[in-house]
């Protein structure tokens, strides 16, 4: 006989409990996609999932590492990546990498189905993988000598992430080549946000690098904007290239820091009810505005960039984005154990679906042929850079040119005069 929950039970008693301890918890997954999992791709099947709860509540299990695998056999049949369960320590990781800390080697992976591939969605500045010089979707062929071919993304978590100080080696293809690359684990509290002043001679410019959309990024790049401000700068350029995303409610908060009023975002639910986020008229800045972004912005990096478009705030100057234009809920399930779910799509302000597509920028850019050193990035060393510091300059000379102009001056006919083939101005 065994205490259990205070009650004396027989073994065989004990075994049946646990056993209904770990078909709760997949029972408990079952539920929320059932309730609230948005299908993006089309092939998802009420029916079917119905079935699949029979099909995995009428297995045994010994332990909840079954119970587990079942749970990520059972999500496999959903067609989405960013749907995963997670077990109580991968949980609670997850949960420290949003608040702000991230261990491991820096990157954000995400699991191709049709090619079965593990592809980073993106570096983060500053991280192991960055400076290795690791690249946005770049496939992981093995971690340490195995295969990803067929590796689950959590089995490839595991095998990237370990001890602190250790190394762990990825074999990386790129265009068709494959390399490795040895990566050395740490854990690194990330600053989301980093700033400086460029001087021109039209100006000061205020540099922004958002890194990440995490619990800290609306506060930072508050008080970032807040100082640039006080610093008088003319105009603003804000560095979105290779940020993987993040928190929604960070891209909204940090979106309504530029937009005074207008839609942010839109997002639809599995049942077509749509909520629109828009500006709040806190805007802490109206000034000139550029956006540089890279196949490397994604998700939250995504909606910042589709607002600023579609409200005319802006102009985005780079590469087309990563296109992941799907919302996950973080759930904790009865065990510790945890779920990412997809519950949405979202939608630029002009109601443009972007998941898959991208966001096509205003000026296209290469970035340098020859890769720049970190301090060089946001400097004229930086190709991307210089291209979106020279627009946001002729915008701040229009802008100066418009503010200029009183209509009940001597000046009327020459700024008339002057503007006859250029007055005509637009953010679009």
């Amino acid at each position: 006989m065994t205490t259990f929950s205070g009650i004396l039970v027989s073994n065989h008693s004990k075994a049946t409990i646990l056993e209904n301890n770990y078909k709760e918890v997949i029972d408990h997954v079952w539920q929320i996609v059932y309730r609230d999992f948005l299908d993006s791709s089309g092939k998802f099947e009420r029916s079917n999932w119905i079935n699949l709860r029979k099909e995995f509540l009428a297995k045994k299990y010994s332990d909840n590492n079954e119970a587990y695998d079942a749970i990520r056999d059972m999500l496999s049949n959903l067609d989405d990546p960013y749907t995963r369960f997670l077990d109580p320590k991968q949980f609670n990781q997850m949960r420290i990498d949003t608040s702000g800390e991230l261990t491991g080697v820096g990157i954000q992976i995400v699991k191709d189905k049709e090619s079965d591939s593990i592809i980073i969605i993106s570096p983060i500045e500053g991280t192991p993988a960055y400076e290795a010089g690791i690249k946005a979707r770049d496939k992981i062929l093995s971690i340490d000598n195995v295969s990803t071919k067929g590796l689950n993304i959590e089995d490839a978590v595991k095998l990237i992430r370990g001890r602190r100080g250790t190394k762990v080696k990825l074999e990386i293809s790129r265009n068709g080549n494959s390399f490795y690359k040895s990566l050395l684990r740490e854990r690194i509290e990330i600053k989301s946000v980093t700033s400086k002043i460029n001087e021109t001679k039209d100006g000061l410019i205020g540099y922004v690098r958002i890194k990440q959309f995490n619990a800290n990024a609306s506060r930072e790049m508050k008080d970032t904007l807040k100082d640039l401000e006080i610093k008088k700068v003319s105009g603003y350029v804000l560095d979105l290239r290779s940020n993987p995303g993040g928190l929604l409610e960070s891209s909204i908060d940090i979106s309504r820091q530029f937009i005074d009023k207008g839609i942010i975002v839109s997002t639809l639910s599995k049942d077509g009810l749509r909520e629109t986020k828009r500006g709040n008229g806190n805007a802490l800045t109206k000034k000139p505005l550029i956006v540089l972004v890279n196949e490397g912005s994604a998700s939250a990096s995504e909606i910042v960039s589709g607002a600023i478009r579609d409200n005319n705030r802006g102009k985005l100057v780079g590469k087309k984005t990563f296109g992941k234009g799907l919302v996950q809920s973080m759930r904790t399930l009865v065990d510790g154990s945890g779920l990412t779910v997809t519950v949405a799509k979202y939608l630029t302000p002009n109601g443009t679906d972007i998941n898959k597509f991208g966001i096509t920028p205003d000026i296209e850019v290469q970035m340098n042929s020859n890769p720049i050193l970190q301090r060089e990035i946001g400097t004229k060393r930086d190709r991307q850079y210089r291209a979106g510091e020279k627009e946001l300059l002729k915008i701040i000379k229009k802008t100066k040119l418009v503010s200029q102009f009183e209509p009940n001056s001597a000046n009327i006919v020459a700024v008339f005069k002057n503007n006859e083939n250029n007055f005509v101005y637009s953010l679009n």
